[in-house]
């Protein structure tokens, strides 16, 4: 992998509170050039833009002097600052010396990295560092398009993070680290954690992250997929956002698989199994196809290894030609050479239709390695909006899962339920009917479910606050329906268990 038209990174973080890093993490908090500083300066609509990687508010907001408005031009907007300006924030000398700033021009000095706050999920202050023009990427271009750029925190990055079960663990892996957000997470929670990727770049660029964010140094393995992994290596937690594009060929390290189709992504999930302890979670992102003749959910259910639980959620489609145009512009290629542009643009098309590959699908994968006779898969669709961060809802749906296969439908009557906080019941029916045509149940947290009940349902989900067995809120059901007990009591289990599965329940 070439790497040489790429500025030099700082040099790598050293132990002890005399590294540079140390104390340029000092000067920053010192000069609130946090996350929460950052909203504070320049409002809510420039900093919604920086996400955007839009620079122009943030520059008419930092025209000042102070040390936050250095700072932000200085590492956030890529602006050449003077020497003198930046002396009175940063140990300016010992920052050139060790690689986070060079001189730009006769009193200028510029930095070589791209340093972006990032609030962390207990108000942590950390800094998430990546390649010059490349902290956000998406549909606007990165900035730059050598193979082993770094990029900083995206969408996926952050919905990853959001999904991830935080348990504390003894052991933790991110494969494909990137800048290294997913290690940052998980060394709140983990006492060791193994951080991989196969640019030797994006391992020096997490190394900076840590240590800038004052966080625990992690072991930094080269290599691709599960290679740096010793014999017999497991781990109670795995994370991955791996170069899951599919595409012709593997132009991009950061973002192409280089793998025929969705074999990365197929090969990664079915790797895990063997690396996970019992009860551990591997979660990744990823994108799969659609192919002609082929149900996707079935495809997504040969991916998952023997002796694991899976729960796969497709949040997203996207037709051949969308997603060809999404990741052409990801690169920028649409503000190059036309005939460039239309040349990959057909290499895309046709390697999808030699593959006969209609859509791509985009989503989430979580499997725990479980002891169970019989695993749990399920592959569902949910386009909607959720509530992040998901890692409890997540962790959630696996212990329900433990209750319904423990409990058959005798022990599901004796058993107690509650309510789930934040549900509600919307009858829906012609105006002026008497009764409604059905009866929905909405989460407002969480997945944000909404499921169809009948009557039955909905007035013993009313009524669940631990107090009664299942089967006795049955029983007085029965008699203010007129109906035979007995009857009720066989044909409810089975709502019931969807119920507790999808959320709306916890056995009490």
């Amino acid at each position: 992998m070439s790497t040489s038209s790429l500025p030099a990174l700082p040099a790598a973080p050293s132990s002890g509170r005399s590294d540079v890093t140390a104390r340029l993490r000092d000067a920053l908090l010192g000069a609130s050039f946090t996350a929460d500083g950052l909203l504070e300066l320049l409002g809510a609509p420039a900093y919604a833009a920086l996400a955007r990687s839009e620079t122009v508010p943030a520059l008419r907001a930092t025209r000042g002097d102070t040390p936050l408005e250095t700072l932000v031009r200085l590492f956030l907007l890529q602006q050449p600052v003077p020497h003198a300006r930046v002396a009175d924030v940063l140990p300016v000398q010992e920052c050139l010396e060790s690689g986070w700033l060079v001189r730009a021009g006769a009193d200028e000095v510029a930095a070589t990295v791209d340093v972006r706050p990032y609030g962390g999920p207990a108000g942590e202050d950390w800094f998430i560092v990546s390649d010059l023009g490349c902290a956000v990427g998406g549909a606007g271009g990165i900035g730059s398009k050598d193979e082993g750029v770094v990029l900083g925190v995206g969408g996926a990055s952050t919905t990853l993070a959001g999904i991830t079960v935080r348990t504390p663990v003894a052991s933790a892996l991110d494969l494909g680290t990137g800048s290294g957000i997913q290690a940052l997470h998980a060394a709140q929670h983990a006492t060791r954690v193994t951080a991989t990727d196969l640019n030797p770049r994006a391992l020096h660029v997490t190394a900076l992250t840590l240590a800038l964010s004052g966080a625990p140094a992690a072991d930094l393995r080269e290599g691709s997929l599960f290679e740096p992994l010793r014999n017999g290596e497991t781990y109670d937690l795995i994370v991955s956002n791996p170069p899951f594009v599919i595409s012709p060929g593997a132009r991009l390290t950061y973002r192409d698989g280089g793998m025929s189709g969705d074999d990365l992504c197929r090969s990664l999930v079915q790797g895990v199994g063997d690396r996970l302890n019992e009860g551990g979670f591997a979660q990744f992102l990823a994108n799969w196809q659609h192919v002609e003749g082929e149900d996707w959910q079935d495809r997504l259910r040969s991916w998952v290894p023997r002796g694991c639980d899976a729960w796969i959620v497709q949040r997203e489609v996207q037709d051949i030609t969308q997603y060809a145009e999404l990741w052409l512009r990801d690169a920028g290629d649409h503000r190059g050479d036309p005939a460039e542009y239309q040349a990959r643009y057909d290499a895309w098309l046709d390697e999808f239709e030699a593959r006969k590959v209609k859509a791509v699908g985009f989503g989430w994968i979580t499997l725990r390695r479980t002891g169970a006779a019989v695993p749990s898969v399920t592959v569902e669709e949910w386009p909607h909006p959720v509530e992040q961060p998901l890692g409890d809802t997540v962790r959630a749906h696996f212990d329900r899962l433990d209750y319904l296969r423990a409990h058959d439908d005798a022990a599901l009557l004796a058993g107690h339920f509650r309510l789930t906080a934040e549900v509600v019941q919307e009858q829906v029916g012609l105006p002026g009917a008497e009764d409604p045509e059905h009866v929905v149940l909405r989460q407002n947290r969480g997945m944000r479910r909404a499921t169809k009940v009948d009557t039955v349902g909905a007035g013993f989900a009313g009524v669940c606050d631990g107090s009664l067995s299942a089967g006795r809120i049955l029983d007085a059901i029965a008699q203010l329906v007129g109906e035979d007990p007995v009857l009720l009591r066989d044909r409810t289990p089975a709502q019931i268990r969807l119920l507790v599965e999808q959320g709306f329940l916890d056995p009490a």
